[in-house]
């Protein structure tokens, strides 16, 4: 395989290009929720009639009607199965 000569210039040229394009689309996003307080407000969505979930900086939810459910927090997490139980791990 020949090796060809590149010069330094092209190489930093694409390489801001690559760049600006990858940054292209969070400097046109809107910013954040923002609380009071300065902190990231929480998030959550869901598919009306499926699932369903929560997130925030304390943690995370989620559930599937009629199936499995479960959360978790920097200390643990617990699960629950309908008809086999639930479990929690963690304090």
């Amino acid at each position: 395989m020949a090796l060809t000569k590149m010069s330094l210039t092209a190489v930093f040229l694409t390489g801001a290009a690559a760049a600006a394009i990858v940054a292209a689309p969070v400097a046109a996003a809107e910013p954040g929720c923002v609380n009071a307080d300065g902190s990231q407000c929480g998030v959550s969505g869901s598919i009306p009639g499926g699932p369903g979930g929560t997130a925030g900086w304390g943690g995370a939810s989620g559930g599937v009607p009629n199936g499995p459910s479960g959360s978790a927090w920097p200390g643990g997490a617990t699960g629950c199965i309908p008809y086999v139980g639930c479990y929690t791990v963690g304090r």
